[in-house]
């Protein structure tokens, strides 16, 4: 746990006791503050009482001795409308700040110079985290992860020189992270999301931004340029005077790291290096990878870790659950679950991947449907359509793709696993990616993902991919 001391002394109220707020109280009783907990959840307030926490309906109190607010980032704190706990802090003029905030507050008390690598992106961030403090790791680094991925940024061991801090940050987190200050900041890719809490795609690419543009002096910046937001922050943030590592993955550069076929090349200064191979790598297989793999490599570079290493570091990961996961092979066919391809765009980015796809797809859906898969279809060899979705799915692909309705995740491995083997290609794959929420059939896409691996298990005769 990472104690933290900044608020010694003072009153600190914490507005939503999950996982990372429950953290975040613990952490500022061990700094010394004082804690005043609230949530709407009986439960969870239960809990932190419990935890020998003063807990309080926030709304009936008074704010005048608060020093900050720390807010769960699931809460509203400007769109549709700030949550009422922000009005109460923003009209008592107490600050509002996140657990990633305390965090930064802490590592420049006690390790400023201590290796901070924070990661955001509407894509591919969970990945590129694992991957860099896989790196960071396989290389000797003493290591640790959170942040939007796992575990509270604040249950992690504290920052000491020689300790690499790896961080996820969805673009909630930067909101509430006003001082964010990384060693390297990654920013991989601006697509339109979030904007029931952001209001517009600028003001969701603006607060995605903040993070490379807060790099400290002396750090470094790896921003993919493969999208107008990230090729006009990337141009800010070097006239500001920052060291900025562009990426592609679709074009060469003349000053950064690009994907050229299946090998990572860094250009500066009129000469190219190649620095790794990612070709042949199943974990990393696909555009979308190569992406998280060239900003894993620039961060890792920064870092000081060697082209050996880095290449050693690359083959040697494993993956991420539910992310083009690969379950194993059954005679010639892999199991590939993609089960976090939770709407179409994901969806593409797996059916990119492969040909001769035994597409299991369907659940909860998505506006827009899979109408814009439709320049894949020729790679799908067969449809499972699964859950509420199935219908509709059925329309779109219509005599296009052959397909069944399954109903559900069993008869869909069932059949999709038979159809596959009998095929006679030489290399079939059943892919779970179901361009669709799971809330129809599963809690979440964890439960769903980790089904379907039960079930390709269930076959048996399931080697290694």
């Amino acid at each position: 746990m990472i104690a933290v001391t900044s608020f010694a002394g003072k009153t600190v109220a914490v507005f939503g006791l999950g996982g990372s707020g429950l953290a975040c109280c613990h952490a500022l009783r061990a700094g010394g503050a004082e804690v005043v907990a609230g949530d709407d959840s009986a439960a969870r307030l239960a809990e932190a009482a419990a935890a020998g926490f003063v807990t309080a309906d926030l709304s009936g109190v008074s704010w005048a001795n608060f020093a900050a607010l720390v807010l769960t980032p699931g809460v509203p704190l400007t769109h549709p409308a700030p949550h009422w706990s922000v009005a109460l802090a923003r009209n008592a003029a107490v600050e509002v700040i996140g657990d990633i905030e305390l965090f930064c507050r802490e590592r420049r008390r006690q390790a400023p110079s201590s290796p901070f690598v924070a990661i955001t992106g509407t894509n591919g961030k969970s990945t590129t985290t694992a991957l860099i403090a896989h790196l960071m790791r396989a290389a000797g680094h003493d290591t640790q992860m959170g942040g939007n991925i796992g575990t509270a940024i604040l249950s992690l061991e504290p920052p000491r020189l020689g300790r690499v801090h790896v961080v996820e940050m969805s673009s909630y987190q930067i909101d509430l992270t006003p001082s964010l200050d990384p060693l390297v900041g990654i920013l991989l890719n601006v697509t339109e999301d979030h904007l029931d809490r952001h209001g517009t795609l600028a003001n969701y690419a603006a607060v995605k931004e903040r993070l490379v543009a807060g790099v400290q002096r002396g750090g470094t910046a790896i921003i993919g340029v493969d999208d107008q937001w990230c090729q006009a922050a990337a141009d800010r943030i070097e006239q500001a005077g920052k060291h900025v590592v562009r990426i592609s993955v679709r074009r060469p550069l003349a000053d950064g790291i690009y994907l050229d076929h299946d090998t990572l090349v860094r250009a500066a200064g009129g000469s190219r290096t190649e620095i790794a191979r990612i070709g042949g790598i199943g974990s990393l297989r696909g555009e979308h990878n190569a992406q998280n793999a060239a900003a894993a490599a620039a961060a890792a570079l920064a870092l000081g870790v060697g082209f050996e290493a880095l290449q050693d570091g690359l083959r040697s990961f494993p993956g991420l659950a539910h992310r083009m996961e690969q379950i194993g092979r059954r005679g010639r066919v892999l199991f590939i679950n993609d089960s976090k391809g939770t709407n179409a765009d994901a969806a593409a980015r797996a059916l990119a991947s492969f040909d001769d796809i035994y597409w299991i797809a369907g659940g909860k859906p998505k506006t827009g449907g899979i109408e814009s898969l439709r320049g894949y279809f020729p790679r799908i060899r067969k449809a499972y359509l699964i859950g509420e979705a199935a219908p509709a799915f059925s329309a779109t692909l219509g005599s296009e793709v052959a397909h069944d309705i399954s109903g559900t995740l069993d008869a869909a491995v069932a059949a999709a696993a038979a159809d596959a083997e009998a095929s006679g290609l030489a290399h079939p794959v059943v892919l779970l990616s179901p361009a669709c929420a799971s809330f129809d059939q599963y809690r979440n896409f964890e439960i769903r993902g980790d089904h379907f691996r039960e079930l390709v298990k269930g076959l048996g005769s399931i080697g290694p991919a």
